[in-house]
């Protein structure tokens, strides 16, 4: 088992995953907490191979630490599900990645999907129906569908959504023809 961490390619990708778990460069956050964030423009650092001792062993002090950017991106995105657990929230969270995501829907299909989901949960991301087994905002059936997104789909209102707005694309091509299509027949 150790002769294979005496390969510099085994021994390089161990010690950077070691560090990326054990070091965390904290200096950034020495200052006041305020509601701006501002990410600094850092170059890429690369995992210096003279940091490695031996085998399994790692010279913490010339590794690199986790990217602010990182950092920041995984704080954004932790905002983003605390936001989209609430009904308004939610409704926020989707219009902002069907602006971002699918520029070919308007004003209108977002009165559509308001509507949509609003019938199917009533944008509760811990919406579940016992008896079909559909869960989620967009009520996916069966639920574990929504893994294409991410893992989380159970707690993640994030995940559901973004997985609600690519399943309505792909089988209806916007919310307004789902919307019918539930009006049709009391799902979509």
């Amino acid at each position: 088992m150790l002769n294979r961490f005496r390969k510099p390619g085994y021994a390089v990708a161990a010690a950077f995953t070691i560090s990326i778990l054990a070091t965390v460069d904290t200096s950034f956050a020495q200052t006041s907490l305020s509601r701006e964030l501002t990410l600094p423009d850092l170059p890429a650092q690369v995992l210096p191979t003279s940091s490695i001792l031996e085998p399994g062993l790692l010279d913490l002090g010339k590794v690199a630490s986790v990217d602010a950017h990182v950092m920041a991106l995984v704080s954004l995105q932790a905002k983003q599900v605390e936001l989209a657990k609430t009904k308004e929230g939610a409704q926020t969270v989707a219009a902002d990645l069907v602006a971002a995501n699918y520029s070919g829907w308007n004003s209108s299909q977002i009165s559509c999907l308001d509507q949509l989901w609003n019938n199917e949960s009533h944008w509760n991301f811990k919406a579940h129906n016992y008896r079909s087994g559909a869960h989620g905002i967009p009520q996916a059936l069966p639920a574990v569908k929504m893994e294409s997104i991410a893992l989380d789909w159970r707690t993640n209102p994030v995940t559901q959504i973004r997985w609600g707005l690519k399943y309505i694309s792909a089988r209806y091509g916007n919310p307004c023809a789902a919307l019918r299509k539930q009006h049709r027949s009391h799902g979509y």
